[in-house]
């Protein structure tokens, strides 16, 4: 073995992605030989590992070949850069510890309900909970929590938050008149998602829980991109229609890498009033698919039950009035289960849907009007 015919093999390895060989790059220097043992070193430009095994393994079947035993080959590669710590998520709202978003696909499907249910099982657990209606067209909150009517008090450039049934609340229909419409195009529910949490006086919150608006535009993202979303909650009923607008919702948590911390399907069977038998009249758990396509789990069946609904209208959630109802007992099976989530999410890391994007569909352009 000789340096000729070493160098005679290696000339016959093609640099990754080139047509010129490591030899006429001038790449292989300090070679050595011990009778036909063969080390030399390869002084490369690139710092990616598969480029570094694939000259070791040309080099080394070139050079056994010809007759070499034993082969070493060091490459000498650039050091891969450390990797750059994680950036932290925008928080504009500091004081508030988690961020739970409430999302639907459609509307009408109990979102609101499940909002605030959801939030006074958690108050419930002992947790300080914020409630946060940023369904813009269609304030609910207000009447659900027996707020209709009541304004929030002003305390310098900043606005309290209303309170009920232990719960720190505030929604858009707390701040215009009774039947306003609103007129806004999405500039201004950006801004007006992002003075609710920026502008309100919320306290030093364990979660702040958010009833988003229908759908997966302007709101959303708003809402991602100003705070640390912890988890993410899909409502859901068993219709068709319903599941697959819910799976968009699935998809856009994804997307914004939002934990998903369950689906809640409403109107899932009916108890009767006068007997408290449960009839499965709309379907029951058809969100079972949809739920292990995304890797979550249904976290609560809730009834149609009509003490939700008068509960609803008259300003009195029946998790509050009515605890030990069996539809209070899966709201709170459900909060613990979030609650789970959260933890878990908080242990690993906590939220990083800091750096999302909107999307635009393949063949479809983007523009700004």
């Amino acid at each position: 073995m000789t340096n000729e015919i070493v160098n005679s093999a290696l000339s016959k390895v093609m640099y990754p992605g080139f047509t010129k060989d490591i030899v006429t790059f001038g790449f292989v220097n300090s070679i050595k030989i011990d009778g036909n043992d063969v080390s030399f070193n390869v002084a490369i430009t690139s710092s990616a590992p598969e480029v570094a095994q694939q000259i070791i393994d040309e080099s080394t079947k070139e050079l056994k070949a010809v007759g070499a035993s034993n082969v070493t080959c060091n490459i000498n590669a650039p050091k891969m850069p450390d990797a750059a710590p994680a950036p932290k998520s925008k928080n504009i709202a500091p004081q508030v510890k988690n961020f739970l978003m409430v999302s639907s696909g459609k509307g009408g499907v109990g979102k609101s309900t499940t909002s605030v249910n959801v939030a006074i099982a958690l108050a419930a657990q002992g947790k300080k909970v914020g409630l946060l209606d940023a369904d813009i067209y269609g304030p609910n909150i207000p009447r659900m929590m027996g707020l209709d009517g009541i304004r929030p008090e002003v305390n310098g450039n900043k606005v309290l938050p209303l309170k009920a049934y232990g719960l720190e609340v505030m929604s858009m229909g707390s701040l215009m008149e009774e039947g306003q419409s609103l007129m806004w195009r999405g500039a201004m529910i950006m801004k007006a998602i992002e003075q609710f949490l920026r502008d309100i006086l919320w306290s030093e919150l364990d979660v702040l829980v958010i009833d988003m608006p229908p759908g997966t535009g302007d709101a959303q993202l708003t809402l991602a991109q100003s705070v640390p979303v912890t988890a993410g909650l899909v409502v859901t009923t068993p219709q068709a229609v319903s599941i697959d607008d819910s799976r968009r919702s699935l998809d856009m948590f994804k997307k914004l890498n939002i934990p998903i911390a369950g689906i809640v399907e409403n109107m899932s069977g009916f108890i009767a009033p006068d007997t408290g038998v449960e009839y499965d009249i709309f379907g029951k758990g058809t969100s079972g698919p949809m739920a292990a396509e995304f890797d979550t789990e249904i976290i609560a069946e809730i009834p149609i039950e009509p003490s939700i609904r008068e509960g609803g209208d008259t300003g009195q959630p029946i998790t509050f009035v009515s605890p030990s109802s069996e539809t209070s007992k899966r709201y709170a099976k459900a909060a613990e289960s979030i609650w789970a989530t959260i933890e878990a999410v908080n242990a690993d890391g906590g939220a990083t849907n800091e750096s999302v994007q909107p999307t635009t569909p393949p063949g479809v352009s983007a523009c700004s009007v």
